[in-house]
């Protein structure tokens, strides 16, 4: 599937998409990106292993989480597991650039996987995330759901490898992204 354009208003699609071919193919795990948790919160009660992947701590403000604790609870009441660490395709090597200028090897990988769209970048990166917190396993494929801004409107089938050994990762499916900015 291919959204006219980027953003939010896919969401409730994207998410019908993602739980309709991960029953069909027997996929167990979806890795979805949520800074908020509204996006996460719609996968509740599908049958699924769901990750929540939230924006790094001081993503916004130094110090400050976006995702509140309350939504945090709630994700993880319905059995969605929350995952808050440093985002893999930027993390330290984005002080060096803001410091130094240029670009670095990680960021490279980011800006390419963004050639695809902002969501493909965000799939790639919480896929390997939630595998590196062994929050899924090793070996399998998942499905990861990333966005532009806010809400979702990039899915991915893939078999996501460690960050040690991330061009190992293999998509094998895009099941939607905007086709046009």
């Amino acid at each position: 599937m291919y959204w006219e354009k980027s953003g939010k208003e896919n969401t409730k699609n994207t998410v019908e998409q993602v739980i309709k071919i991960g029953k069909e193919r027997g996929i167990k795990h979806i890795v979805v990106a949520s800074n908020t948790g509204e996006t996460a919160n719609l996968f509740n009660n599908s049958g699924f292993n769901v990750v929540c992947v939230t924006h790094v701590n001081g993503f916004v403000n130094p110090g400050e989480l976006e995702i509140s604790k309350e939504a945090i609870n709630q994700l993880e009441k319905s059995g969605i597991k929350v995952l808050t660490t440093t985002h893999v395709l930027s993390g330290a090597e984005r002080a060096i650039s803001r410091k130094f200028g240029g670009a670095y090897p990680t960021e490279i990988i980011a800006h390419t996987l963004r050639m695809f769209g902002q969501g493909m970048k965000v799939c790639v990166e919480i896929a390997v995330m939630a595998l590196d917190a062994a929050l899924i396993p090793y070996g399998q494929d998942i499905i990861a759901v990333g966005g532009t801004k806010r809400g979702a409107d990039t899915a991915i089938i893939l078999k996501p490898d460690h960050a040690s050994n991330i061009f190992n990762t293999w998509i094998s499916e895009i099941i939607c992204k905007p086709g046009l900015r």
